[in-house]
């Protein structure tokens, strides 16, 4: 009962948003704890390690697993509880919910169903290192993980070549040796760069060179951590990369104007996936009309 009175007993539930930290468990906020604890459930991506994360700040709360792989299973199941009146707190394993992991489809859900979706603001891995950088802070653009197949890879570097923006993307260990490579290929080996690993933890790491230079070390050094990778923008662009995209227009027109400037078609389909806000095959299966078969 009083936790339920801390949510002032409201007919309609809400979804809530909660960052967690991305390392030091002392960047989670006082608000994001006391959410934690008063809702009724928590929507989780891996159970096993948001429980350490309770279990550090003696939060009782009961826990329901969310992740990529059960997202259409379980998004009917969270909207019913929130529409009987259970408050849902929605957690990532590190960082901000939606931004390079599940969440996205969930807000959608509630907004659909007129459930209010309440975002708390906390820690995020991007923004966290581009103010360390060294490289200009603004304007940036966000782009997250790369492609993981080469040839799908290059076509997006080459569609991000000519940006005069900051570009942050998050690259696992195993895969950032072949992505500075294709990066150094793409945007020249002079570019400038920085790697930032452990972020907020004791060993943080900030490697700045040029891409030629941090893909060798990538390809001596024992690559250990997730990344985040920040390049400087192109400060000489010889073309727009992007054209200005109309979101009142139909997917399969906002993929075409970008072809038609100058983007391979799987780059195109990201672009426009990232700028909806939906999920890149959902892009890939409208353009080329495979819900109508």
């Amino acid at each position: 009962m009083e936790r339920r009175r801390s949510f002032q007993a409201e007919a309609i539930g809400h979804l809530y948003l909660v960052p967690t930290p991305i390392g030091n468990l002392d960047d989670m906020t006082f608000r994001a704890v006391k959410t934690l604890k008063d809702a009724d459930l928590i929507a989780a991506e891996d159970t096993r390690n948001t429980q350490k994360l309770l279990n550090h700040f003696e939060i009782e709360t009961k826990q329901i697993s969310f992740h990529e792989h059960n997202t259409q299973e379980r998004i009917p199941q969270l909207v019913a509880k929130l529409q009987a009146g259970m408050q849902i707190a929605q957690v990532s394993d590190a960082g901000m919910p939606s931004i390079s992991d599940p969440g996205h489809e969930l807000v959608n859900a509630c907004i659909d169903a007129h459930i209010p979706v309440v975002p708390l603001p906390g820690a995020n891995a991007g923004l966290t290192a581009l103010i360390a950088s060294g490289l200009a802070p603004q304007p940036f653009y966000f782009y997250g993980f790369l492609d993981r197949k080469p040839k799908d890879q290059r076509s997006e570097i080459d569609s991000l070549s000519q940006r005069p923006e900051t570009l942050i993307f998050y690259e696992a260990p195993h895969r950032l040796k072949k992505t500075l490579q294709n990066l150094a290929t793409g945007f020249g080996d002079d570019r400038p760069a920085v790697l930032c690993r452990e972020l907020t933890k004791r060993y943080e790491e900030f490697l700045r060179g040029s891409l030629a230079e941090l893909a060798e070390w990538a390809a001596t050094d024992t690559v250990r951590g997730e990344f985040v990778v920040l390049v400087g923008g192109n400060p000489a662009p010889t073309t727009t990369a992007t054209t200005a995209v109309d979101l009142s227009e139909p997917v399969e027109v906002q993929v075409d104007r970008l072809i038609a400037a100058g983007d391979k078609p799987n780059a195109a389909i990201k672009e426009v996936a990232n700028l909806r806000g939906l999920k890149k095959q959902e892009v890939y299966r409208t353009y080329h009309h495979l819900d109508e078969e």
